[in-house]
């Protein structure tokens, strides 16, 4: 929570990581897929907030219910040894903010960047944003 009682925007960038979490572990390895397990790196984050999300502790007897979100995710691009994904958080059903990040997969052992594999690629195509109007 900031000083002013809304969810701080860093933690914005936790949600979205729990959401990428979901999709590239969880949703992954339910499909055979546990390589995005061996190592992907952020190389770049960028956020919109659009509006607050207010947040209260509960310390009022008039108090507000922490905000309920949803993050929607969907892959943007996918290149040889990179790919975005898109993200919007919506509080109810407004859009709060909008993000995307650019990720690496990485090869621990070697502390080097890698390619993508076939497999991974088709994964995030099914992830991938239509031209005509959506995920």
């Amino acid at each position: 929570m900031d000083a002013y009682g809304h969810v701080n925007n860093a933690r914005f960038l936790t949600l979205y990581e729990e959401a990428r979490v979901v999709m590239m572990f969880i949703g992954a390895r339910a499909q055979g897929l546990t390589s995005f397990e061996e190592g992907v790196v952020i190389a770049r984050h960028e956020v919109d907030y659009l509006r607050p999300l207010d947040y209260d502790t509960g310390s009022t007897a008039a108090a507000v219910p922490p905000p309920r979100v949803r993050i929607e995710i969907w892959v943007e691009e996918v290149r040889a040894a990179r790919f975005t994904l898109g993200y919007e958080l919506f509080d109810g059903d407004a859009v709060a903010s909008r993000a995307r990040s650019v990720l690496v997969p990485y090869d621990l052992t070697s502390g080097r960047p890698r390619r993508l594999t076939g497999p991974e690629r088709a994964f995030l195509g099914e992830y991938a944003w239509v031209v005509d109007g959506g995920p």
